[in-house]
């Protein structure tokens, strides 16, 4: 059993980006790292799960999610897209099979209502051979100055 304190979510930046596409052929995915997008790990010893985020009209698209099955049912995922989505002030949508929908509402994410243009194309297109629903986070409004100052 692995322990998810051990886990070190973080950003891939200039030629680590490969070590995600690595991951991804390693565990037979046909999932690669968009050039425009910002790819995050979840590391123990080595990657154990990647994701993508890459910047659309109005937010982000997240895309490229995958466990390592070895760690799977732990919480990882939970952890990577909580990191990868920290700090983001914009929605985040991405694609999934309606069977995820629970695990995906436990992170806050909703039936997507605004899909940008190029994301509803997209899933127009991916519906033709897949079930898939749109999912869209909105983050929290920051909250506003209407204390007393002391």
């Amino acid at each position: 059993m692995h322990a998810s304190p051990a886990l070190h979510c973080t950003p891939l930046t200039g030629l680590e980006r490969r070590l995600l596409d690595h991951f991804y052929r390693q565990h037979g995915s046909r999932m690669r790292t968009p050039a425009d997008g910002q790819p995050w790990v979840a590391r123990s010893v080595s990657i154990v799960a990647g994701l993508n985020l890459t910047p659309v009209e109005g937010g982000h698209w997240l895309t490229g999610l995958l466990v390592d099955p070895q760690w799977r049912q732990q919480g990882v995922a939970s952890c990577l897209m909580e990191a990868a989505m920290a700090g983001l002030d914009a929605k985040v949508w991405l694609f999934c099979h309606p069977d995820l929908l629970p695990f995906y509402h436990r992170l806050a994410f909703e039936l997507a209502v605004d899909l940008p243009e190029a994301l509803a194309g997209r899933l127009h297109r991916y519906q033709r051979h897949k079930p898939l629903i749109a999912l869209q986070y909105t983050p929290p409004m920051p909250p506003t100055g209407g204390g007393i100052d002391a």
